[in-house]
């Protein structure tokens, strides 16, 4: 089917939007942390100015966690590895192209609420400035890794582990997962 641009960037932020990434975003925002820092597009008191395929489909390590513990991160790059021109902020996606794959709506919002309130308590024990922007990054190097050694066994058993070492402190996500798990099944 042939979808535009613009459709693309709309599905991608409704579905952010439905598994409530506006809660987890500002954990980062208010701990002095933003995907958009330094972006040109950005404007004072308004925002982006021109959202792009890039940005849409890019996430921080707090949304790539999140979307790997619900098993949705293979859905959402399968959706966006068929955009085509998309580099680092930058957009060169043709106006209308041929598409395959669309994402699953999803109302998530309850298991990105119990993230952020883990993360709002990490950051309240955690004072010193930058710990959960350093965490984030952390915790998205490892999901790098992860998905780096996909045929290790045994590199990714340890990084899996260190995962789970950085994400201990998230008591009420992992308690809504399991939940979140069970009923799934």
């Amino acid at each position: 089917m042939t979808t535009s641009r613009q459709m693309v960037i709309e599905q991608g932020l409704d579905y952010l939007r439905d598994v409530g990434s506006d809660q987890l975003c500002n954990i980062c925002i208010a701990n002095g942390g933003s995907c958009c820092k330094g972006c040109r597009n950005l404007s004072f008191k308004s925002g982006c100015r021109m959202r792009n395929t890039s940005c849409t489909a890019w996430l921080c390590g707090f949304l790539r966690y999140f979307l790997y513990e619900v098993d949705l991160l293979e859905e959402w790059h399968s959706f966006w590895k068929q955009v085509p021109g998309r580099d680092y902020r930058e957009d060169y996606t043709p106006d209308y192209f041929e598409f395959q794959k669309t994402l699953r709506k999803q109302d998530l919002r309850f298991l990105s609420y119990e993230l952020a309130e883990d993360l709002k308590i990490c950051s309240r024990n955690n004072p010193e400035q930058g710990y959960i922007i350093d965490l984030r990054e952390r915790i998205d190097h490892n999901l790098d890794l992860l998905f780096d050694w996909e045929n290790k066994p045994e590199k990714r058993a340890l990084i899996k582990s260190d995962l789970g070492a950085l994400s201990s402190e998230f008591y009420r996500f992992h308690k809504a997962l399991e939940t979140y798990r069970q009923i799934k099944v």
